[in-house]
């Protein structure tokens, strides 16, 4: 009798569980949620498709720009860019895009912006280590463009990070050398540049570089 009991009782939780799913369901079916989630998941992988289609073309516009030297090509290419940022604006690829054009157009501030806009936390997390490395070698350059103290810091905070993330990028040291310069850090940025012509002996940015410490005393390299 006991046993029975129990399974009754068991039986009855069952039921309330099954009976409780079904009401969900019921719930669910009743307010179209299945159709809105598909229909926001197909909404958002669109979104996501138009704006790599945007990215592309951009790109190519940027190509094209370089080549003819064109800055009516490189303001297509932003605006191509801009395009993909409103349809994803976690994409960090995008805001480099608009960087890029906007660089190659003479507008360094706005360049610097959507460089912010990049490597903020949003953003930068679409990147990986060697594409952020380059990124904020960009910004450094883009920083080092200027004769501001603040900017020459903050350029070599990006730049320790920079090769932090890309040992191998011989560019990256030789700017991080640049910035220990200006800051009269000359031992630091001697080991930078000859850092980068280990990477690229054919730096010629770096050969320069040293050959303007040269009759001053440098430092043994390693």
């Amino acid at each position: 009798m006991e046993k029975t009991e129990k399974e009754s009782g068991l039986n009855d939780i069952v039921l309330q569980v099954i009976l409780v799913i079904v009401m969900i369901f019921s719930y669910f079916f009743m307010h179209d949620v299945p159709k809105k989630v598909w229909a926001k998941f197909r909404l958002r992988n669109r979104a996501d498709i138009q704006s790599k289609h945007h990215f592309v073309q951009g790109a190519q516009l940027l190509a094209r720009a370089r080549s003819s030297k064109s800055r009516a090509l490189a303001k297509e290419a932003q605006a191509q860019a801009q395009l993909a940022i409103t349809l994803d604006p976690t994409d960090a690829a995008p805001h480099l895009l608009k960087a890029l054009a906007l660089d190659f157009q003479g507008l360094r501030s706005a360049a610097l912006d959507s460089l912010d806009e990049a490597l903020s936390p949003l953003t930068s997390k679409s990147l990986s280590d060697a594409d952020l490395g380059d990124a904020l070698l960009r910004r450094a350059e883009l920083r080092l463009a200027t004769t501001q103290r603040g900017r020459v810091d903050s350029a070599l905070a990006d730049l320790v990070e920079s090769v932090s993330l890309n040992p191998n990028n011989a560019k990256a040291f030789c700017a991080l050398g640049e910035c220990y310069e200006r800051k009269k850090m000359n031992d630091d940025a001697v080991q930078a540049f000859r850092r980068a012509l280990q990477l690229e002996p054919q730096l010629r940015a770096a050969q320069q570089a040293l050959h303007r410490f040269e009759g001053s005393s440098l430092p043994e390299s390693n």
